[in-house]
């Protein structure tokens, strides 16, 4: 048999290739033996060298029950970050089911900003347990962090950094680096603050380590220009980071004292958070769910965005049948209503994808929307013509109505223009009104283009030929 690290060596192997969380399976069933077993030795052996995600990765392939015996077997060696790579409700079920002691312990041993990404999905009365268990310093400064709004700098920053007074020279800040403990395990800069702790600017690491020993910190520091407020909602955050291409960036108060910093792993996290939800709400999902969610928890989060689907549907059922007389009359108007309705819902989907991520990130804005209205409409109506061509040539072909080709390339035109109208307007209007166009425009969209395309294409029909 294999020792445990030719065992883990897959591991690193895969990763290298390209192909992401995925291990050798006589990697995960011994892990699974040596959890059984209680053998700690081994489980040590086989995962104390995985990074923090491939940890998650080897936990989401173990049963529940053996997630935490894993934990508690590997104790101090277990590296808790790695719960920040889990799913909500798998994280969740890992931390309700191990002790208050075993969570404080190994929250206490990670960096502030994974430890509060950790607690802030608990239950109150679970969080306080567990901060409770914490020496007063440590305690003060989560619970600061977790009294911050949700999605803000404020829940997302680290508040490990290194401060020093402007009247510091060069040499004793690269001492007091190399020296002193419990100091941050990565930074990129060295703030500078005044005896109130008010932030006065931050001197790079680049130019603290080329700069003369003697020389004072107050001669080389740079204003910070891109200073973000703990109450700055992280999305405004991610995107000042991705504008300015920023590294990390001082996190103040409301009085500009410095209490944290943001770094680029953080912003990184928050981006594919933010993306992500954006996706799932265009799909009328809900931004939290996740592969581990219960059957109840995700039926419960889809229904209303079904109901509002399938008041639309009804809208447009009613729509059809004020021109039942036409359809009775005219077999091929039932057969082709579909086609007019569903080239304008794809059309207007395309539009309302590309409105909603340009208002997501500013892109699209008061100054700029008049001249992007007017361009969709332009599309649509350049479209319209063109399917309106190539539909009149194919309903000739199969049924040899030149009349009736007539007129289901005017529905189309007038259809497509509709759908590029709808799914510009419709995000823009929702926005105005504070809604979240991303979650609410797909329903108002889908029901505007399936009206207007029955009412065109059976009301045009009904004047043809009446």
């Amino acid at each position: 048999m294999r020792d445990d690290q030719d065992l883990a060596a897959p591991v690193a192997a895969r990763l290298q290739e390209g192909v992401d969380h995925e291990f050798d399976p006589a990697l995960v069933e011994r892990a699974r033996e040596a959890v059984d077993s209680g053998d700690r030795e081994t489980l040590r052996g086989l995962v104390v060298d995985l990074h923090e995600a491939d940890l998650a990765a080897l936990l989401e392939a173990l049963d529940p029950q053996e997630r935490p015996r894993l934990i508690e077997l590997l104790g101090s060696d277990f590296d808790f970050t790695a719960l920040t790579e889990l799913d909500e409700t798998v994280r969740v079920q890992i931390l309700e089911a191990l002790s208050v002691e075993t969570v404080a312990q190994g929250v206490r041993d990670i960096d502030s900003d994974d430890a509060v990404y950790i607690l802030e999905d608990l239950d109150d009365d679970d969080k306080q347990e567990i901060l409770g268990q914490l020496p007063m310093p440590e305690r003060a400064a989560l619970q600061r962090s977790l009294d911050y709004p949700e999605e803000s700098a404020g829940r997302r920053m680290q508040t490990e950094f290194i401060a020093v007074p402007p009247f510091w020279t060069v040499g004793q800040t690269l001492d007091y680096v190399g020296e002193t403990e419990g100091l941050p395990e990565t930074f990129f800069e060295v703030f500078v603050v005044d005896p109130t702790y008010r932030l006065t600017g931050s001197v790079p690491l680049d130019r603290l380590l080329r700069t003369k020993r003697m020389v004072k910190l107050s001669e080389v520091v740079t204003p910070d220009r891109h200073v973000v407020k703990a109450t700055d909602d992280q999305e405004d955050v991610a995107r000042v980071f991705e504008r300015y291409n920023l590294i990390s960036s001082p996190v103040v108060d409301d009085v500009g004292r410095l209490v944290g910093v943001m770094t680029i792993d953080d912003v990184v996290d928050v981006i594919q958070e933010e993306a992500d939800e954006d996706l799932k709400a265009l799909g009328g999902v809900a931004g939290d769910e996740e592969l581990s969610d219960s059957v109840w928890a995700i039926a419960k989060s889809r229904f209303a965005w079904l109901l509002l689907n399938l008041i639309a549907a009804n809208l447009a059922s009613f729509v059809i049948s004020l021109f039942e007389g036409e359809l009775q009359k005219m077999v091929a108007l039932a057969v082709l209503m579909p086609i007019v309705a569903s080239q304008g819902g794809n059309a207007g989907t395309q539009t309302m994808t590309v409105a909603v991520r340009a208002l997501a990130t500013r892109e699209l804005r008061g100054s700029n929307a008049r001249r992007v209205v007017a361009r969709e409409v332009l599309v649509g109506l350049f479209n319209g013509v063109a399917f309106a061509v190539i539909m009149a040539v194919v309903v000739f072909a199969r049924f040899g109505l030149a009349d009736l080709g007539a007129v289901i390339a005017l529905a189309m035109i007038i259809n497509l223009v509709a759908a590029a109208l709808g799914g510009i307007l419709v995000p823009l209007g929702l926005q105005k009104l504070k809604v979240d166009p991303a979650v609410a425009s797909g329903p108002f969209v889908t029901t505007i283009t399936d009206v207007v395309g029955f009412f065109a294409f059976l009301g045009i029909a009904a004047l043809w030929f009446g």
